[in-house]
């Protein structure tokens, strides 16, 4: 699934817009002496901060490279994957396009990515990001894209209700089933408080099922992608452990087929005790749902095990010339991957326009370039940093696992097993599995 959105605070900050043209081209426009790339995920107007950032950003860049001409088109989401495809059938997209993790082998697959391994020696950046990162973009040994942010799941909780609970907000759950007896006297201190919450609608429900199998060692799919591994000792364990909160415990509430939405509201109103996301959740639940920062805690996985992991980076189009991927790879440098600076890693500007500045990811250096940029993260930080501590602890020895291929179709068939298992109460499980199973099979078979 993707990421929950902009990761900025929506304010004004006057900034000159940039000329917008219509998508697509692959005109290097050579004849001017400039060479232009079309790229997207500009943020929209309405997302002013980050709008005023990203174009200040790329009128450094263009004042630095006077050889290359940008031009930005914004998109909220960056990527629609009703239209994804057509978009790259067309020729319509941009020539340094926005992608999700789980689409680097799809693009590659229908031909439509830029190889760019004669051209990373050209990216500074390069060799300082996370190898396990570097390794999506990367298919038969050759490279087709460059990640820009990565997100692991963990458990956001309420540090308020778990003092008011006489749970120790300083040792959150490390297991599902210190979850579960969290959960439990979270929700009994009543007026409509929901221990743990979970998604199960709209494709969300088989995202979290995928995260909370991966936590307990469990699959959805084989390593040769082959086969469905959701009908197993793994599966059963976390579809029995959502029976048994919800039913016996009756620590998830009432209220089912919950979307991100939900559960955010849940938390923001000070009614929820856990519920599984990324750390870029919690900005959205002090701005957007009323909660304060204070309050909200991050720990890893329970489980131990593994941890989904997701992101997004850049593709290049087939039909870019050298040229255009060399001037490409530099924007990229100069916006998203050069630590401290630049759109996602200039601190001390966002601090200075109230965004948040210390939460625990996107970690995607390594080395010398990680430690510079959570020097200056740490030094402009002005959320409780000590909150996030536990989930950066934890993950160092959780292993970090993608989502499956045809994750979307997947997940939809998960959907219809968390929700059955939350509102009917005698669900069949090894059932709902089997079944469930046999649909991913097709999934996989059809390709």
């Amino acid at each position: 699934m993707r990421s929950t959105g902009i990761r900025r605070t929506v304010a004004a900050l006057g900034v000159s817009a940039l000329a917008l043209t219509a998508c697509g081209g692959n005109t290097d426009d050579s004849a001017s002496g400039k060479t232009r790339i079309t790229v997207n995920c500009m943020p929209p107007k309405s997302a002013k901060v980050d709008r005023g950032f990203f174009e200040e950003d790329v009128a450094a860049f263009e004042k630095q490279n006077p050889d290359i001409d940008v031009v930005a088109h914004d998109a909220f989401p960056c990527q629609d994957p009703k239209t994804f495809d057509a978009k790259l059938a067309g020729g319509q997209m941009e020539d340094v396009f926005y992608t999700y993790f789980t689409d680097a082998r799809h693009v590659v697959d229908i031909d439509q990515a830029a190889d760019l391994t004669p051209y990373v020696k050209e990216l500074k950046s390069y060799g300082t990001i996370q190898q396990q990162l570097r390794d999506i973009y990367t298919v038969d040994g050759k490279i087709y894209g460059i990640p820009r942010t990565g997100y692991s799941m963990g458990l956001i909780y309420n540090r308020a209700l778990f003092e008011k609970a006489g749970l120790d907000p300083d040792r959150p759950p490390t297991t599902w089933a210190e979850v579960r007896t969290a959960a439990r006297k979270i929700a009994g201190l009543g007026g409509g408080t929901v221990g743990y919450a979970d998604y199960s609608a709209q494709n969300q429900g088989g995202w979290h099922f995928t995260a909370e199998l991966y936590s307990q060692g469990g699959d959805v799919v084989s390593p040769d992608g082959k086969k469905a591994t959701v009908d197993t000792p793994e599966g059963r364990a976390v579809l029995q452990t959502l029976h048994d909160m919800r039913w016996t415990d009756d620590s998830m509430g009432s209220k089912q087929l919950l979307v991100i939405n939900d559960a955010q509201q849940l938390m923001g109103s000070g009614k929820l005790g856990m519920y599984l996301a990324a750390p870029d959740n919690i900005p959205i639940l002090v701005k957007e749902k009323g909660a304060a920062y204070e309050d909200l805690a991050i720990a890893p996985m329970p489980g131990g095990r593994a941890t989904l992991v997701g992101g997004d980076g850049y593709m290049v189009g087939k039909k870019a010339s050298p040229a255009q991927i060399r001037a490409g790879l530099k924007w990229l440098d100069h916006m998203f991957l050069t630590p401290g600076d630049g759109f996602l890693g200039d601190h001390a500007r966002a601090k200075r326009h109230d965004a948040p500045v210390g939460l625990p990811e996107p970690r995607l250096f390594t080395g010398a370039a990680d430690a510079k940029d959570q020097q200056v993260k740490k030094a402009n930080a002005n959320v409780p940093v000590e909150n996030y501590q536990p989930f950066l602890d934890g993950n160092a020895s959780l292993e970090m696992k993608i989502e499956p291929p045809h994750a979307q179709q997947i997940y939809s068939v998960l959907d219809g097993v968390v929700s059955a298992v939350l509102t009917k109460e005698d669900a069949d499980i090894d059932r709902l599995l089997k079944d469930a199973s046999g649909k991913i099979d097709g999934i996989l078979a059809r390709g």
